[in-house]
């Protein structure tokens, strides 16, 4: 199975959020860069067109409540 450029784009996103988590707890974050701009950073070029800040903030949802159940 190949997947689609969103799909790809959301498993970008969902690694993106773990690792600014992971480097915010460790205290090691570039001064002033949000999750918004670390995710946007992470996506390649290649599959920028799927991204949407509002898929980064469904992503986010999902991923802070399957964590916490």
């Amino acid at each position: 199975m190949v997947l689609t450029n969103k799909e790809k784009t959301i498993a970008i996103i969902a690694n993106g959020i773990a690792v600014y988590s992971i480097y915010q707890e460790r205290g090691s974050l570039p001064e002033n860069i949000t999750m918004f701009d670390f995710v946007l950073k992470a996506v390649p070029d290649s599959i920028k067109s799927e991204l949407t800040s509002e898929l980064i903030d469904e992503v986010f949802v999902y991923v802070s409540s399957a964590h916490s159940s």
